[in-house]
Parts: C-alpha cells; structure tokens; sequence
C-alpha cells in the first residue's frame, strides 16, 4: 500500500509524527509512505525546527507555498499538489488538522478518484466566520473515511449525515507526540534559563486574528498580561504575527522583567511549559488539548471551541476579555476542577489511524 500524508504547518507536524512512527514499525504491513510538505509554515522557526525535534524525516516532496491570502495559498497548493498525486497514484492521501492545505489536498485528491482519509475529522466550533471551520467542512465532505478524535466529533459527523462506516473513532494522535516527547520536554533548559519554578508562572500563547489584528483588543490582553505580571512572572513566545501587530499599533510592555516575551520555542519547550505552568492562556487548538492531558488549567481566549470535551470534561474554560481577569482570579486561588482525560487520549492512536487505513484499502 502506499500513502501520501500532507502536512503544512506547525500544528501538523505533531499530527503527522506518530502515523511515520506507527508505518516504520508495522513489518507485518509494507507500506510505502511518502511526505509532503506544502511549505504553508516555512519558517525556520515555525517549521524547520518542529521536523528535527520530531524525529520526521525530511519530506520527500516540499511544495514550497509560502504565504499569501486564504485563497493565494489554497490555489498554490492545488496547483502544485495534483502533478504529484497523478505522478505518485497513492492509495490513500492522509490530511491532518484543519488548515488550508488540509483542505486544498483534499479537494485535489477528491477529484482524482484518490481516497483520502482525513485525521482529526468531525471536530466544529459552529463559527463559519473561522477559515478553519470552513476547511474542516470541506475535508469532511470529501473524505472517504473520518478518523476522530473523540465521540462529540462522531456526532457531528452523523448530524452532518455522513454515514457511520466512514467515520471512525481512533482517538487523540496529538496526544500521541505528547506522549512519545514527554520525558525529553522535561528536560528542557527553558525554565532554568528563564529563572521559572514549577507551578510559578503562566504559559500565553496568541495568534488568532480574532485576538491580535484588533488594536483595542490587543491593547486589552497586554493590560491584562501586565496586571498578571504584577503577581507571577507571564512566558508568552510572540507568534511572528501577533509581534507584527504589537509594533504596528505600538503597544507597550511594562512589567518587561515579568512578562518574558520570547521568540517562537520548539515543541518541547511548548510541552515543557504547559505541564509546569500555573495555568495556560491560549487561543490555540492543541494547547486545549494538551493542557486538558497534561491536567494544566487552562482560559481558551475565544467565544467557542471545536474541542469541547476539553471543556466538558477536560482542564479548559473558554474566557472573555471582560471576565479574563476574574477566571484567572479563580484559578490562582485553587478553585479549578483537575478534570479527566477523554478515551483513546492514549498515546496509541496512530496505530488505530494504520489499522484503520489497512482495513480501508
């Protein structure tokens, strides 16, 4: 059998790891596995550096896409995606996540008569206004077979009217990078070279438009960032555009000891300052769900979620600008449940994504 897995940028490289891992190790099951890598992220810091702390080997196939608006980008990446799917023919095109490669991907292997299968299928904040929601219901349309990652993901497939043979719960393969980085994220130096303690301080990351293009809302979370800094040191690695936006509006840091703003770190350090953090301000998918695995509170800065186990039953609670200060409140003072970690969160789902495929072909 042979497949073709895409990945494009930073979130889905965590994704993409453990399924090289899982193929390497099946000698029962020749498969042969090709990566592309469309180069939607193609910073040595947003990108590069992801690959070697991974353990991923270089792609096969770099596409090289760069950046652009939503529809520069998917464009580029139909265009240079389809020679190598009508050159390769795999059996299966695997997507993970749900960002404009995902999609674009998908559209062009759909169109070829190629299977795709996507992984981290059936995940819905209900807001359209998010380019992402739109890729996830696109990719979701078209694949052949949905591989979630948990039981709310199956039923919004089902309410979507897809039918239950094509969707599959495998669980969580975010989780699986997690588990298999753990040991080394605890021995970054980050914290050490950072002066920070266990439990001593808040991990933020920001980098949704929604958040960082708006200058009063900007100017907002920086207060907000500030005032925290007042009490325990804020580490806050600065996406490049979420940096963009702070010159470009002008925004003053104050408490500049306290509030540690970084370049972008690796997926260690991430992993390492999520467990070891009093709590996790975030906009960002993953860090929901790590922090929920992790059992680190977590304030999802955004009116919804496509991952609401974490929030049911996880460590997340989505926040406002106008009640942020009174969650973190809650959370400095112990009010917080540790919360529970969702099934098939396991560590083992890469194998359920092969096995799956496998049984697909």
């Amino acid at each position: 059998m042979k497949i073709l897995s895409v990945v494009g940028a930073r979130p889905n490289f965590m994704k993409i790891a453990p399924l090289i891992k899982a193929i390497n190790k099946d000698a029962l099951h020749p498969v042969e596995h090709i990566l592309v890598h469309t180069g939607q992220h193609y910073d040595q810091g947003m990108s590069n550096v992801f690959f070697n702390e991974l353990g991923i080997p270089a792609p096969d196939i770099n596409l090289q896409i760069g950046s652009g608006s939503h529809a520069e980008q998917t464009a580029r990446v139909m265009l240079a995606f389809e020679p190598v799917c009508i050159e390769h023919r795999p059996d299966w095109v695997v997507v993970v996540g749900d960002v404009n490669s995902t999609m674009a991907c998908t559209l062009v292997a759909s169109k070829l008569g190629i299977k795709v299968a996507h992984v981290e299928a059936g995940l819905r904040s209900f807001d359209r206004t998010m380019p992402e929601e739109i890729n996830r219901i696109v990719t979701d349309a078209l694949a052949d077979i949905l591989l979630t990652p948990s039981a709310d993901a199956n039923e919004n497939l089902k309410r979507e009217g897809v039918p239950e043979r094509r969707i599959r719960l495998v669980g969580n393969i975010m989780i699986d990078a997690l588990v298999a980085n753990l040991e080394r994220a605890r021995q970054s130096k980050l914290m050490a070279e950072l002066g920070l303690t266990r439990m001593g301080f808040a991990y933020v990351t920001l980098h949704r438009p929604s958040n960082v293009d708006d200058r009063a809302r900007l100017t907002q979370i920086m207060d907000a960032l500030d005032r925290l800094a007042g009490k325990l040191p804020v580490v806050f690695p600065i996406h490049p555009r979420t940096r963009g936006m702070l010159e470009e509006f002008n925004i003053p840091v104050r408490h500049e000891t306290n509030l540690k703003l970084l370049g972008p770190i690796g997926y260690h350090d991430s992993l390492c300052l999520t467990e070891s953090a009093r709590f996790v301000l975030t906009d960002s998918g993953g860090i929901q769900e790590e922090s929920t695995f992790l059992r680190t509170p977590c304030l999802t800065l955004r009116p919804n979620t496509e991952r609401p186990i974490t929030v049911e039953i996880g460590t997340n609670k989505l926040t406002r600008l106008d009640r942020l200060w009174t969650d973190i409140e809650e959370i400095l003072q112990d009010r917080r449940s540790p919360g529970q970690i969702p099934m098939y969160w396991d560590g083992g789902t890469a194998e359920r994504v092969l096995l799956a495929l496998l049984e697909t072909a």
